[in-house]
């Protein structure tokens, strides 16, 4: 893992609307998706729903793949998911609320379930704005 990241991978990991998440289906194959987040202290963060695909995925598995879009400076990471379904940390709230035009994460969407926060911290960058 770099003990330091470049500035510009800083920059899209604060300003990066997308990053692909991939989590593993019951049967081994990648379940892969775009979806909304934050980095903060060598974490990344998502919002979702308890009965989404890939909460159902993680709560089984938690190892994730995490690849922000773009092959000219890739930004890719591993880590293990911890998911949070009550106790969302007010400072990663308020940081979706600042990225996302004042997206309440904590908004319940009953259709799709109880509102979930997933945590990946990075246990390993497989790129860090550089191609290999």
């Amino acid at each position: 893992m770099p003990e330091k990241l470049d500035q510009e991978v800083l920059q899209r990991l604060r300003h990066e609307w997308h990053v692909w998440l991939c989590t593993l289906r019951p049967d081994g194959s990648p379940h892969v998706t775009p979806v909304w987040f934050v980095f903060h202290e060598m974490a990344w963060w998502v919002g979702s729903s308890a009965r989404n695909k890939k909460v159902r995925n993680l709560a089984r598995d938690p190892r994730v793949s995490l690849a922000l879009e773009g092959g000219v400076a890739p930004v890719v990471a591993e880590g293990s998911a911890t998911i949070h379904r009550d106790d969302f940390p007010a400072d990663i709230v308020e940081m979706f609320k600042g990225k996302y035009d004042g997206w309440d994460i904590t908004a319940l969407v009953t259709a799709e379930g109880a509102r979930v926060l997933i945590q990946v911290p990075v246990a390993r960058w497989l790129l860090a704005g550089r191609a290999q």
